[in-house]
């Protein structure tokens, strides 16, 4: 991992996200790439009661920079490669151009919590750039205390070839020094075509992963399963692996369980993307 870019909004939730940051920085070496979305004031003529008023903006706009360079020069002071990046684009757009244009191997960002109008700005797109995104997405919940990433719970189906992700995960769990475990949750909200055994004799072969970190549970549903067991555990980051879906999939299954997981759980979400053949 050489790049993480880290939108924030300064709000404290941000901070938590960029603090989750760090904590792989240290673990890979990555470059942090600290990143504001401003939103330009536009003034409107038709609005009498605007004329004038963008100096004002202009001295919001460069508090806004101001924040955004106090944050790296933080971020040098204590040992990280880290750079401002600065946009004027919507927050969602933003993003997914810079993850392309600066080749980032991972997006780290809070999701809404109880904060300011940028808070909730900044938290309502963590879903779409976690579903769009080229590269993984670190959601990060205003309910998290992020501490170290030790224990990781992968949620996985077992019926479709994930090796590709499963071979991503594999490194990032190599380079924290973590324990992974395999989850699937049975439940009658989701599909289950694919015999497991067949699944989990191929992880098992190609991963080394000892039989009893694979793990099968019933639960009456996929997310509530999930959240149980890592509550139980105390795990401190769950791993979901996103594949486009089909009408008949979304149709059965809803919006999916990796839409539901960035909008409402508690616990810090990792978005991977398996790329289709």
């Amino acid at each position: 991992m050489k790049t993480i870019l880290v939108p924030v909004d300064f709000s404290e939730n941000s901070q938590k996200a960029l603090a989750a940051a760090k904590l792989l920085a240290d673990k890979t070496g990555a470059r942090l790439l600290i990143m504001y979305v401003y939103q330009p004031f536009i003034e409107h003529i038709a609005l009498p009661e605007y004329t004038g008023s963008l100096p004002i903006y202009q001295q919001l706009e460069d508090s806004y920079r101001e924040k955004l360079t106090e944050m790296v020069l933080s971020a040098r002071q204590q040992g990280y490669r880290a750079e401002a990046v600065w946009e004027t684009d919507g927050i969602q757009p933003a993003i997914l151009k810079r993850t392309r244009e600066n080749a980032a191997d991972l997006v780290v960002m809070g999701r809404t919590g109880l904060g300011g109008f940028l808070d909730k700005l900044i938290g309502s797109s963590a879903t779409g750039i976690a579903l769009d995104a080229h590269c993984p997405v670190l959601i990060v919940p205003p309910q998290a205390e992020i501490i170290e990433f030790k224990k990781i719970v992968y949620a996985t189906q077992l019926e479709f070839d994930e090796k590709d992700v499963l071979l991503e995960v594999a490194a990032l769990i190599r380079q924290l020094k973590a324990h992974l475990t395999l989850l699937k949750i049975n439940s009658d909200e989701q599909l289950n075509i694919q015999p497991d055994s067949q699944f989990i004799a191929e992880i098992r072969q190609l991963f080394d992963i000892p039989s009893q970190d694979i793990i099968v549970k019933a639960a009456d549903s996929v997310m509530g399963g999930l959240e149980d067991y890592c509550d139980k555990i105390k795990a401190d980051l769950l791993v979901v692996c996103n594949r486009d879906r089909n009408f008949l999939q979304v149709l059965l299954n809803g919006g999916g369980l990796t839409k539901k997981l960035s909008l409402d759980t508690h616990l810090p979400l990792l978005v991977y993307h398996l790329k289709q053949s």
